[in-house]
């Protein structure tokens, strides 16, 4: 079905009108002075708003919300195994199943703009199977609606537990499209060994890798760099992610753009959800060419009362957390929030080739799109007015936070 989207702002510039078609962008012309239109086309009107691509949450714990549900006190403690057993004792006692809270999620957030999506699902002695089947049915429920790639993750670590690996591999089996690993280090206390776990399922099923890291300064760089030891020696260039990173933030500036430089040539990508004590040096990724993507994590889940299901709010996060001011760097944080994202999930797709960058809305490119109110793209990122349209391969999701 052909789409003729009226008077919209491609990143806030002058209106244009654009054509949808197959799924991509197939005309763009400045408003009301392209061709006819088709006669069965559909119209939709931006009254003009701003366009942009739309969201990529390229970090978030579908398996891990509360998203929709009454809001509880937070009862967790310090440290990411403490973390880990309270979520242990409390996800099987909320008031809807863990399947319902991760297709209940995943609506809200296409409904505030997310079309492209790469979820954890926990896989572990406790939870087995039943976290990773329950966003694999999330992703069924909204298959017409945003395109989710599943991590198997094993979130209580691969050596502290007899069995986690096994669980792991049979996630893998039954279709994860990415394999996860945490804090080689800090969690496992054996490097070696989880990353020969993770890196070789990772070969055995040909799928790529994504690690969280939480751990902090020099320990933090250690795992790093073995990570991308293991990236060179397996030749799987463009296909690991480190997520979170924290240890970054606290390098001297010389190490700092070592790693970054030795990360750029391996292609190796990195995802944040924008966390207060320790961002991440976002100027000095995309001067080096690192791809990296934004996500929002777990969401008022047994770790964090924080999250509300919007990118758009988590870009304010971003810019707001990296101490931006301006608009270009602003406008920046959106462009990791969208195009960023989507090229973290799926390292073929388009890439960011600056600060300054503003790809995603030209003839050819994918009609994943978000209409957003504002004067800029700043004062979009400022305000997050409710006013949106959400477009998924090429036709209309959401309109006003709400599904269609």
């Amino acid at each position: 079905m052909t789409v003729i989207l009226r008077n919209a702002r491609p990143w806030g510039a002058e209106a244009a009108d654009l054509v949808l078609d197959g799924g991509v962008i197939a005309a763009v012309t400045p408003a009301a002075s392209g061709p006819a239109e088709p006669a069965d086309a559909v119209v939709v009107e931006g009254h003009g708003r701003i366009l942009l691509p739309s969201f990529s949450d390229a970090h978030v714990h579908l398996d891990s919300t509360r998203i929709g549900l009454p809001f509880r006190p937070h009862t967790g403690s310090a440290g990411v195994w403490n973390m880990m057993l309270n979520d242990r004792n409390n996800w099987r006692n909320a008031e809807t199943s863990i399947a319902d809270r991760a297709a209940t999620c995943l609506a809200a957030m296409i409904a505030r703009g997310t079309t492209r999506v790469r979820s954890y699902a926990q896989v572990d002695t406790d939870t087995g199977l039943e976290r990773f089947e329950a966003v694999l049915a999330a992703r069924e429920t909204h298959r017409d609606r945003a395109d989710v790639a599943v991590i198997a993750f094993p979130q209580a670590g691969l050596l502290r537990e007899p069995g986690s690996a096994d669980i792991l591999e049979e996630a893998l089996k039954l279709g994860a499209d990415v394999v996860g690993g945490i804090d080689p280090c800090a969690l496992d206390r054996d490097p070696v060994r989880h990353l020969d776990i993770v890196f070789g399922l990772a070969q055995k099923y040909s799928v790529p890798v994504d690690i969280h890291l939480h751990e902090p300064g020099q320990l933090g760089l250690f795992s790093a760099q073995l990570i991308l030891e293991r990236t060179k020696a397996l030749g799987m260039q463009g296909l690991v992610t480190i997520s979170h990173g924290y240890g970054l933030a606290e390098l001297p500036d010389s190490q700092l753009r070592d790693l970054l430089e030795e990360m750029a040539a391996l292609d190796i990508s990195m995802s944040t959800v924008a966390p207060a004590g320790a961002p991440l040096p976002l100027r000095q990724l995309a001067a080096s060419g690192v791809r990296v993507g934004l996500g929002q994590d777990g969401q008022r889940d047994y770790w964090s009362p924080y999250g509300n299901a919007d990118m758009l709010d988590r870009t304010w996060q971003l810019a707001f957390t990296s101490k931006f001011r301006s608009d270009e760097l602003i406008e920046h944080c959106v462009a990791v929030a969208t195009i960023g994202g989507a090229s973290v999930i799926d390292p073929q797709a388009r890439r960011l080739s600056s600060e300054g960058d503003r790809p995603g809305l030209e003839v050819g490119d994918p009609a994943e799109l978000v209409l957003v109110e504002g004067e800029t793209v700043t004062a979009a990122v400022m305000d997050r007015l409710p006013g949106r349209t959400i477009i998924h391969r090429g036709q209309v999701v959401a309109e006003g936070l709400e599904l269609v």
